[in-house]
């Protein structure tokens, strides 16, 4: 499956038409231009996230570079298997931390034992539930679920109510002097559906503007 399960351009028609306020932002940036980035595997797209989580992009490059590298023959990307497979010192040896070590080992083992859904599956499970299995995995937070569910299988109607940059975007934009408590923005956000994940591309891009 590639590309939006939704049509970018009557998502962006239905938020203006919702939201006068929201819609003074969409001139202001123009055209949607969001991408999903390329997912081999579900567990392939996790992995990548629990090695970059708190690490700059450069960093977290380096360290996925080196776990890629002790694999050479897997020219499809290493899977559950070859995790399961290396002992922690090597893993470690990569620049892993321990945390993070545990974390790919257990996102491993749920994978291979058929727990989690393949990519493909997961496009027709309901957010709810999907978010609610992937948290299970340890390093794996609503956020960084959201964040999978958004840029990955590019899901419509996702508003991560806990990150940081959208919360500040919400104040920017609107002009508050202090960001947004989680329950203030999802209250806002109810005028956005089911087009949630396209507002917050919007609001984001508020971060890109210079200041009024």
């Amino acid at each position: 499956m590639t590309g939006f399960p939704f049509k970018p351009a009557k998502a962006v028609a239905h938020l203006k038409d919702a939201d006068p306020a929201l819609a003074a932002i969409i001139e202001a940036v123009g055209p949607f231009r969001m991408q999903l980035k390329v997912s081999r595997s579900l567990f392939g797209s996790l992995a990548e996230a629990i090695v970059y989580q708190q690490l700059s992009n450069k960093a977290a490059a380096t360290i996925y570079g080196r776990v890629e590298a002790l694999y050479p023959r897997a020219t499809d990307g290493f899977t559950p298997r070859h995790i399961l497979k290396t002992p922690d010192e090597h893993l470690r040896g990569c620049g892993l931390s321990r945390a993070k070590v545990l974390a790919v080992q257990d996102l491993a083992r749920r994978v291979d034992s058929g727990e989690l859904p393949t990519l493909d599956e997961a496009h027709g499970i309901a957010d709810a539930e999907l978010i609610e299995r992937l948290v299970k995995v340890r390093g794996i937070g609503r956020w960084s679920a959201e964040m999978f569910m958004m840029f990955r299988l590019g899901r419509p109607d996702i508003l991560p109510l806990d990150d940081y940059s959208l919360r500040k975007a919400y104040a920017k934009a609107f002009r508050k002097r202090a960001l947004p408590p989680p329950k203030a923005l999802e209250k806002a956000g109810e005028k956005w559906r089911p087009y949630r994940t396209v507002a917050s591309w919007y609001l984001w891009r508020v971060l890109d503007q210079p200041a009024a």
